[in-house]
């Protein structure tokens, strides 16, 4: 009996949309997508519950005529791409056809679309693949899609959906791969009745400071411009000036209108800024690249995010030089002198032609001359393979012979704590410590759901992006529970009118945004997740900086914190606290 059959349609859609659809983000991307593809100059985006209800997307472009709005929803259905060779010559957002079919699979679907031309439009209800109705209507030229009970049919995947506020930050988040690389275009975005963003048409640089500047210029005074144009490719945009690098830089690459991550292009940037930047600190970027379509390949992810280039390392270094350029151009890159004298020593080889260039030693070379790599009977023996495979295992230290209270520890350099062990010399480092104890403060505080505030003279107004806001939204307890007295003040701000004791009353925006950028990094999204997030960011921020003169009492006082705790060799991060010199290795030192 045969075996192989062919799938109905309404069950390989639904196998496609496991590709294309995986949360109401991915809805929001394919209908925006298929609206600048319609040459649309205005786009409202209209969700509620964060889009796994309702999700609508209005424009004002082209529109569809009553054949071409049905068979949209077709598989494969495209009117971007005929054949093949169309695909090295794409200028579209969408070609594969499999958006819409893929959402209509999922979800109930409502289209009005009207075309300029046509005196009626068209209106079209579907519902799992399943179209209930097709009727004509009055409604705006252009194209008005509502997707409602996304995964209706799929409960599995809708269980699968995170947290309304997860989902809404995808949803932005989405949204700025889109409206940053079309300020020519006006963007509305909707949550629940509720305007999160009204982005006018404007230039790359206004659009910047409306997402993220929140209106405030001062933003994009943070970057200079690059820009080169060569046979190749064509780069343009804004990089970050290294004083204004941060923990939670905004970091973007688009080509060809795409929004799209390469991680060897940023190793490019990164590469440019070295020995510019302090610490952990990374700069913000808004590159844009336009190069010829039938030099890249768009189609080798669901979501053309990864774009494969036929020369990346000719670009990587084209972007390499383009960004060190502009820094310095700006005066930005660290002057040499040359007249420093002393600290480079160059060695200067005699030149004489009588030499005997038998005189220099020829290096030695260890080979074993009968060693066959292809033979099975010669084959090198590894030895402790097997380590590579377990898990380190640390060994408890032995402390201390004398009671910690009787030794003096010294500070070495302001970063270190020096002071004699069971088992050799013990290096602590200050700030690490000071962060293991904060963060162990911390969680208990949460724990207990009391934290230990100290009130601002003056409210602090802190304002953030609209994904931020979201993210606030769903801390706030445990934000109150490390000592933060937090209100919403606007649409996109908070009001600070108290902090934690052990916080800097100057280091509160910085505070912030860091703690809400390590969640959102790491996508912590359970209760307890956020709490350890938001005890390591904060403990970071409160901890005894580098460079600060301990006292005899507070450094005795801050070891015996430390070595009260359950683990205190590593950061919660996994960083080294503290470091034993053995007696042996001193020893050595001196044989």
């Amino acid at each position: 009996m045969d075996i192989i059959h062919l799938l109905p349609d309404s069950v390989a859609n639904q196998i496609a949309a496991g590709e294309v659809i995986q949360r109401p983000a991915s809805c929001l991307k394919e209908l925006v997508e298929n609206s600048l593809d319609a040459g649309a100059t205005n786009i409202q985006v209209l969700v509620r519950d964060a889009g796994r209800t309702y999700l609508q997307v209005i424009d004002n472009g082209s529109g569809m005529s009553e054949t071409d709005a049905r068979m949209a929803f077709e598989r494969h259905a495209t009117s971007k791409i005929a054949v093949a060779q169309d695909l090295f010559a794409l200028r579209t957002m969408g070609f594969r056809g499999e958006a819409l079919a893929s959402i209509c699979a999922v979800a109930q679907v409502e289209v009005q679309t009207r075309r300029q031309e046509d005196e009626v439009g068209t209106l079209i209800h579907i519902s799992g693949s399943h179209i209930d109705s097709q009727e004509p209507c009055q409604c705006p030229v252009g194209t008005n899609i509502k997707v409602k009970n996304l995964f209706f049919n799929v409960p599995v995947r809708r269980k699968f959906l995170k947290t309304d506020q997860t989902e809404l930050r995808n949803l932005l988040n989405e949204f700025y791969h889109i409206v940053l690389v079309y300020p020519h275009i006006q963007f509305t975005f909707v949550s629940n009745d509720e305007i999160l963003l009204e982005l006018p048409v404007g230039t790359e640089k206004q659009r910047i400071e409306a997402v993220f500047g929140k209106g405030n210029k001062s933003y994009t005074s943070q970057f200079v411009d690059i820009a080169t144009d060569t046979e190749i490719i064509s780069i343009r945009g804004f990089i970050g000036k290294p004083e204004a690098a941060n923990k939670n830089p905004q970091q973007y690459f688009f080509v060809n209108g795409r929004y799209m991550r390469h991680p060897y292009f940023h190793k490019a940037i990164l590469t440019a800024y070295a020995g510019m930047l302090p610490g952990e600190l990374n700069p913000s970027y808004f590159v844009y690249f336009d190069i010829n379509p039938e030099l890249i390949d768009v189609n080798i992810h669901p979501t053309k995010t990864e774009i494969k280039f036929q020369d990346e390392q000719t670009i990587f270094q084209i972007l390499l030089a383009t960004v060190r350029e502009s820094l310095g151009k700006f005066n930005i890159t660290p002057s040499l002198d040359f007249n420093r004298e002393g600290e480079i020593e160059i060695p200067v080889v005699p030149n004489n032609p009588h030499s005997d260039p038998t005189s220099f030693p020829t290096p030695h070379v260890v080979f074993d001359p009968n060693y066959n790599p292809f033979s099975r009977t010669t084959k090198p023996v590894v030895k402790g393979w097997e380590q590579m495979y377990q898990q380190p295992v640390e060994e408890p230290i032995q402390l201390f012979d004398t009671p910690l209270s009787d030794i003096v520890p010294y500070q070495y350099k302001s970063k270190y704590l020096l002071l004699p062990s069971t088992s050799g010399l013990m290096i602590v480092n200050q700030h690490r410590a000071h962060v293991c104890v904060l963060y162990e403060q911390y969680i208990s505080q949460m724990n207990m759901g009391k934290g230990v505030s100290q009130q601002l003279l003056f409210p602090e107004v802190i304002d953030f992006a609209p994904d931020e806001m979201v993210l606030m939204g769903t801390i706030l307890d445990d934000m109150r529970y490390v000592g933060f007295e937090v209100e919403q003040f606007s649409k996109n701000a908070y009001s600070i009118t108290g902090i934690p004791a052990t916080l800097n009353a100057q280091d509160i925006q910085s505070a912030l945004h860091n703690m809400l950028h390590l969640i959102r990094e790491t996508g912590a999204n359970a209760k307890d997740e956020w709490r350890k997030k938001i005890a390591l960011s904060l403990a970071e921020d409160t901890a005894i900086p580098y460079g600060k003169k301990l006292t005899k009492e507070e450094a005795q006082h801050l070891l015996e914190q430390l070595f009260d705790l359950p683990s205190y060799r590593r950061t919660p991060d996994g960083k080294t606290v503290v470091s034993i010199l053995s007696d042996e290795d001193i020893q050595k030192r001196f044989n």
